[in-house]
């Protein structure tokens, strides 16, 4: 089992980003899925970044893909999907309507949002070309490990969200744009103020979710520290991490240490807590209990 790192989820500035792939690269991390999937109108304020951050990580040994929007709708999204399939790197698809523009015959990753829930859905992409696939987060273990077996049936490599909080929705709409009076057209990019995203709460004035433009994710931060044994048994080639935030690297350095050394879970998880001071560590699901479920 090792790791993978998805695309950052936040609008981040072109600064940080760059800093953030040149950190990266001198991290025990296997591979890294790059790009947009959020929202396109976010990509021209840092896509020149991509060419530069590709090239780092390909030096360091880094397995490098590119993503697609989790949701594409405007014929610039469509072309920009199409050309990602030219540029001679791996795609990862975050929405299934992509394959509209795979080439015959080419391989692709499946990232986290394609909703991939069992065996059949698994196949008929292994089918199509694809090569990875990273399974939805809020699956238990049981699932997990039918459809582990089936991508080792397949020849598809299974990954899980290892770290980071949950995609769980995307929307035409702009909810974040919506909390501040704006349309969608004309939102200023409020979401950049909010490079974690912004806290939801009950009517209770409890955290609930967390809002990043036009996607839903989860408050709480998934990690499957405590799991990394039934999913290394279950057949999981990879734990995916999301970038967050902070010293990433720190959080890379230890998931990393927990694959290879024998780190104790609730070691694990009291460095994660250092790492990340006022995160709330949940996973549920795997448990098949609510996802929200805090880790001990």
């Amino acid at each position: 089992m090792d790791l993978t790192v998805g695309p950052i989820a936040f609008f981040w500035s072109a600064e940080q980003v760059r800093a953030f792939y040149r950190t990266l690269a001198d991290t025990p991390v296997q591979r890294v899925v790059i790009g947009e999937w959020v929202c396109s109108k976010r990509l021209p304020f840092w896509q020149h970044e991509i060419p530069a951050a590709v090239e780092v990580l390909l030096a360091a040994g880094k397995e490098v893909a590119l993503s697609t929007l989790t949701l594409i709708t405007l014929k610039r999204e469509r072309r920009q999907t199409a050309e990602l399939f030219a540029s001679g790197l791996p795609v990862e698809i975050a929405d299934l309507s992509a394959l509209k523009h795979l080439p015959e015959g080419a391989p692709f990753w499946v990232g986290p949002t394609v909703n991939v829930y069992n065996e059949g859905t698994l196949e008929w992409l292994a089918a199509r070309g694809a090569r990875r696939i990273c399974l939805p987060p809020e699956l238990p273990l049981e699932s997990v490990a039918q459809l582990a077996r089936a991508g080792q049936q397949a020849g598809v490599a299974v990954e899980v969200w290892g770290h980071g909080r949950a995609p769980l929705a995307i929307s035409g709409r702009c909810y974040h744009a919506r909390l501040h009076d704006r349309a969608k057209d004309s939102c200023q990019f409020v979401c950049a103020e909010d490079p974690d995203g912004r806290t939801v709460e009950t009517l209770e004035g409890q955290p609930f979710l967390t809002v990043n433009g036009v996607q839903t994710l989860s408050y709480t931060h998934m990690s499957v520290a405590g799991q990394v044994d039934p999913l290394r048994e279950a057949g999981v080639g990879a734990l995916r991490l999301s970038p967050q935030p902070g010293d990433f690297a720190a959080v890379a350095r230890l998931y990393a240490c927990l694959l290879e050394s024998g780190l104790s879970p609730r070691d694990a998880l009291a460095d994660l807590r250092r790492i990340q001071p006022g995160a709330i560590f949940a996973q549920g699901f795997l448990e098949a209990r609510p996802g929200a479920a805090p880790c001990p």
